[in-house]
């Protein structure tokens, strides 16, 4: 895993078997209780085929690292309740959340993915940054 104190980006970008995934991740003010410590994060997947063969998004891996090293991990069919198929060019975007118990954590992971002819392969969600705004007061 990537070093939280390393000031990782709140994006990140990974190109696997010609299919790439870029993440951008944001502070959700709104649906968090810091005085109750609850930080929750936003963020917005893009998956594009790039190759020349038509592939589905099977299920999801998720490591969740907060900034007290708890990890958890989340694993399940597809993504936001879906299964997208993806012809040669096309991309899926979807946007979900992730609340954690301290305002900075890390997020990475990978896809299951199959192709039409029945092969299984599994591509990266690079590590990107879950990083509340600080204030002075």
């Amino acid at each position: 895993m990537a070093d939280m104190r390393s000031d990782p980006a709140p994006l990140s970008e990974a190109l696997t078997e010609d299919i790439r995934v870029e993440v951008m991740s944001s502070y959700s003010p709104e649906n968090s209780r810091p005085l109750e410590g609850e930080w929750v994060f936003q963020y917005t997947v893009r998956i594009t085929n790039q190759g020349r063969d038509t592939v589905q998004l099977l299920s999801r891996h998720w490591v969740i690292t907060d900034a007290a090293e708890h990890v958890e991990e989340v694993s399940g069919p597809g993504v936001v309740g879906k299964q997208p198929v993806l012809a040669p060019g096309e991309s899926f975007k979807y946007s979900s959340w992730c609340p954690l118990k301290t305002p900075l954590g890390m997020m990475h992971g990978s896809y299951e993915m199959a192709r039409t002819d029945g092969s299984h392969f599994d591509i990266e969600i690079a590590p990107f940054a879950l990083r509340a705004r600080y204030t002075v007061h």
